[in-house]
């Protein structure tokens, strides 16, 4: 009898998984079938298939200074593990290097280093924790109603927390960015291109929003009073880092939105004291509605402290003039203990935990959220000091930005060669790489490659 039960069972379930499986792959036939003749019709304004390696070798002379190149590309690794009562959690990140030769006939010539399993770059931190001690330190369980307590909306059973830890996760991703900026900021290393398996813009977006809430870092920030060169970290300097991309040449950042207030204190912090209509000059702001918002943002910032006024001009509080340096050093600092401190006799020695006024504390994942944005940005900084490419790879086959943003709007737009109609668009494939490669696989010959699309991600 109990042979017959398990059986039947198995049955049942074998023909649940084959049934559903056919039924799945059957919508997704009918869905590539739709494809076929989409290349003319969507793509072949879209699709770069043929390089110039000419002028890829005249481009690397004038950008780099040389058409033989170092690159580095970095990829990360993660995993957690339960353990008794404690958490595991261990994130690094590895690079490859080589060289790049391009030249004015041939495609160029690309060489790894040999010796990268003897002596490979990398770089790794593992954190025990308990498992009641991860709410504490994973801003998952955050409660941002009461940012002092834990969430009491999620139930925190064991099996919840070891599931939704995001721990290990935000140390490969510090670790991503940090190798990053060690590896360019070498000098005997020259790196010249940097491969990055990540969306750059998209990551400075998510990092924004990460750090965003600003009503939970005095509590849940362990950033926050720890001394850099004699000044402790306060929430001015945290929300200063934030949005320190500056590039007078491309207008970074720019003079409106949430960018308005800090475009503001960097340029007064650059010029020395300036008057209300010496700013809105420089930034020509000329609408009446427009000065009153940076009327507005400059009284904001005299009462948060960043500006001093004095009669009509205001200058940059000493306290902050040199704030981005010092939080470029912080990084560093937490960087090379997370990542290279080797544990001393007379310490127990756990990468995550701090030191302020003679206490242990540990970091948060919204504090390694925090110096991961400030290390792109570090990053991105010394890509333009150094003309140095940067690179972010993606490979996300849940990306669907090409069919529900760039199809409908060049559609409305009037912008492809034919109308799609809305069954069509509905038969698509639902991921952007589902349906690139079909179509790439259905057109082998109009579509050689090495292909790429034409850049849009910075329309959006």
């Amino acid at each position: 009898m109990l042979v017959s039960f398990l059986s039947r069972k198995l049955e049942r379930t074998s023909n649940l998984l084959k049934f559903g499986a056919s039924s799945q792959v059957s919508e997704y036939e009918d869905r590539f079938r739709s494809l076929k003749n989409l290349y003319d019709r969507l793509l072949s304004d879209l699709v770069v298939s043929f390089f110039s390696v000419e002028k890829a070798y005249e481009t690397a002379e004038k950008f780099f200074g040389s058409n033989i190149v170092s690159f580095a590309g970095i990829d990360g690794t993660m995993y957690s593990k339960p353990l008794f009562d404690l958490m595991i959690f261990f994130g690094g990140a590895y690079a490859a290097t080589g060289t790049i030769e391009f030249k004015r006939e041939g495609t160029p010539l690309v060489k790894y280093d040999s010796k990268f399993l003897e002596e490979g770059i990398g770089i790794s931190s593992v954190v025990p924790l308990y498992i009641n001690e991860v709410p504490d330190v994973d801003q998952t369980f955050f409660d941002m109603e009461e940012p002092g307590e834990i969430s009491l909306h999620k139930p925190l059973i064991d099996q919840t927390i070891i599931n939704n830890a995001s721990i290990a996760n935000w140390i490969m991703t510090f670790a991503e960015y940090y190798l990053a900026y060690k590896l360019i900021t070498d000098p005997k290393k020259n790196i010249k291109i940097l491969l990055m398996d990540r969306t750059i813009s998209g990551e400075r977006t998510s990092l924004l929003y990460d750090t965003s809430k600003r009503e939970i870092w005095e509590a849940k920030s362990s950033l926050i009073g720890f001394k850099v060169d004699g000044l402790p970290i306060d929430v001015n300097d945290l929300a200063y880092g934030r949005h320190c991309v500056r590039n007078h040449v491309l207008g970074l950042p720019p003079p409106r939105a949430d960018y308005l207030r800090y475009a503001i204190i960097y340029l007064i912090e650059e010029k020395g004291p300036l008057t209300i209509s010496e700013i809105c000059e420089i930034f020509n702001v000329k609408d009446e509605k427009r000065v009153k918002r940076v009327e507005r943002y400059i009284k904001r910032s005299v009462e948060e402290g960043y500006l001093v006024e004095k009669g009509s001009r205001y200058s940059i509080n000493p306290r902050y003039a040199n704030t981005w340096d010092r939080l470029k050093k912080l990084v560093t600092i937490i960087g090379e203990r997370l990542f290279y401190k080797e544990r001393e006799e007379t310490e127990s020695f756990n990468p995550m935990k701090i030191v302020k006024d003679g206490k242990e504390h540990w970091l948060t994942t919204l504090d390694i959220a925090f110096l991961t944005l400030f290390c792109l940005q570090m990053i991105i900084e010394e890509c333009w000091k150094r003309n140095i490419l940067l690179i972010g790879l993606t490979k996300d086959t849940a990306a669907r930005d090409f069919k529900r943003q760039l199809i409908p709007i060049l559609h409305n737009e009037g912008l492809l060669k034919e109308e799609i109609s809305p069954e069509e668009y509905e038969k698509m494939p639902n991921t952007d790489r589902m349906i690139l490669q079909s179509i790439s696989l259905f057109n082998p010959e109009k579509m050689k490659v090495p292909w790429s699309l034409i850049e849009y991600d910075s329309a959006f």
